[in-house]
């Protein structure tokens, strides 16, 4: 296993299973109730070992999974959670070299799992603060290197879409439909659509403008993931469980009927 660098993102994990995201800097520092460490002292380290705090006490190094940095990362914007973003690649059918058009980038969190699969993504957003961070929070994880494949421009989607070609296109906006209209004019034949919505009367809206347009086989779903408490023969389902977050909304464009 390589040793730690600068640039790296861990992830510290204590003793009772909390978990601390931390880019290594040459003059950080981190800072916890057990004490502090010196990022410099985390080049000393290997992925799987312990480093100890001033306190004495010790905390696992490992390297995040994606969804640690999702969870843990700066915001912008309120984040889609991983369990959505699973089914949404998959709705979306993500695959490397696909070219998406992305609106509502938000904190980047769905760029950031689409880049990894592959995709070549355009990005609109309205908000520079927003496409700012989201920027930021995809070069914290990859480096600079994927911006190759990320580019996102101040652009309001619902005004138009300058950019042609797209095999699909993904949506997280408050008025999905005000989309919909130029969206013949930007995607492939048999591309694919998918839009992320927190309430079902948007969910509805949406769907409702898709019946008018060139868009066919149409789902609608959302996605529910509960722990369960396993100790010795005590076993339950967890008291708390991440339930309904948004409803994802996939359709096919089929090209002009004319």
């Amino acid at each position: 296993m390589a040793a730690l660098k600068y640039g790296d993102l861990v992830l510290l994990v204590d003793s009772k299973d909390r978990r601390y995201l931390i880019t290594i800097t040459p003059d950080g520092e981190f800072h916890t109730h057990s004490g502090f460490l010196r990022h410099s002292d985390l080049l000393k380290t290997k992925e799987g070992e312990y480093v100890e705090l001033s306190s004495g006490k010790s905390y696992l190094v490992v390297k995040p999974t994606m969804s640690d940095v999702i969870l843990k990362m700066p915001r912008a914007a309120q984040i889609i959670y991983p369990k959505d973003i699973g089914h949404i690649l998959l709705a979306a059918d993500v695959y490397p070299g696909v070219k998406i058009l992305e609106s509502g980038v938000g904190s980047g969190a769905l760029s950031i799992a689409m880049l990894r699969a592959g995709a070549n993504i355009t990005g609109y957003e309205l908000r520079e603060d927003f496409a700012n961070r989201a920027k930021k929070n995809v070069l914290n994880f990859f480096g600079e290197e994927i911006l190759e494949n990320y580019e996102i421009s101040i652009n309001d989607i619902y005004e138009g879409i300058n950019d042609t070609d797209f095999e699909r296109v993904v949506l997280d906006l408050p008025e999905p439909w005000k989309a919909v209209p130029h969206l013949s004019a930007c995607m492939v034949s048999g591309g694919i659509l998918v839009a992320y919505t927190p309430s079902i009367t948007q969910a509805m809206r949406l769907r409702e403008s898709l019946k008018s347009s060139e868009f066919v086989m149409e789902e609608t779903f959302e996605v529910s993931r509960r722990a369960w408490h396993i100790e010795g023969q005590a076993v339950r389902p967890e008291h708390r469980m991440v339930a309904h977050t948004g409803f994802i909304t996939q359709a096919r464009y089929a090209g002009s009927l004319s």
